[in-house]
């Protein structure tokens, strides 16, 4: 056994070293149902459903690879405000579902959903014995709601986008002039 300096035992030697480093240092192991993991605070875990957000666009359903995504829904007629004016419908959501042994959490639906209904919540703890309880319905998901953090405040030292710059120039364009004081 020879090393690159030409040195037999060399490899051996600090390979040995790091396994006697690595045995008197203390372990970093974690009890975890005793002691709970700290996460990350925008984590992912599992999907929570606002459900007076969700128009039954069906729009989630379609874009997720896995097609593990439910969705029953009805029509309902909404009488005319006035005399004379035009009905109106709506969808009114009967199931959403989501079946977590099919779920990659890869995120597509909340990130697809135009109406905010859909949110990661940090909860992981919802293992189950029986495969077919993994999917969960809507009372379930919506339960879930309560877990999921505030979005992150803004970075104060970030620059403003082109968008909020514009916006206020014509703020500032269509305000009244302030009054300067009194000139007599």
């Amino acid at each position: 056994m020879t090393g690159r300096d030409g040195k037999k035992g060399v490899g051996l030697l600090k390979g040995l070293s790091i396994t006697l480093t690595s045995m008197t240092r203390r372990s970093i192991t974690e009890q975890y149902p005793d002691v709970q993991p700290e996460l990350p605070p925008r984590s992912r875990g599992v999907i929570a459903l606002l459900e007076e957000n969700c128009t039954s666009c069906m729009l989630c359903a379609r874009e997720c690879p896995d097609w593990c995504i439910y969705i029953d829904s009805h029509k309902e007629v909404i009488p005319a405000p006035e005399e004379g004016g035009r009905e109106r419908t709506r969808n009114v959501l009967d199931r959403f579902a989501i079946d977590f042994s099919l779920c990659m959490y890869c995120g597509i639906c909340i990130e697809a959903c135009p109406f905010d209904a859909l949110f990661w919540s940090p909860e992981f703890e919802y293992a189950e014995f029986d495969i077919r309880n993994m999917t969960h319905e809507k009372e379930r998901l919506g339960q879930w709601m309560q877990t999921v953090p505030p979005p992150p405040a803004l970075d104060p030292s970030a620059a403003e986008s082109k968008e909020v710059l514009g916006v206020r120039k014509k703020a500032a364009a269509k305000a009244p002039p302030t009054e300067q004081g009194d000139e007599s």
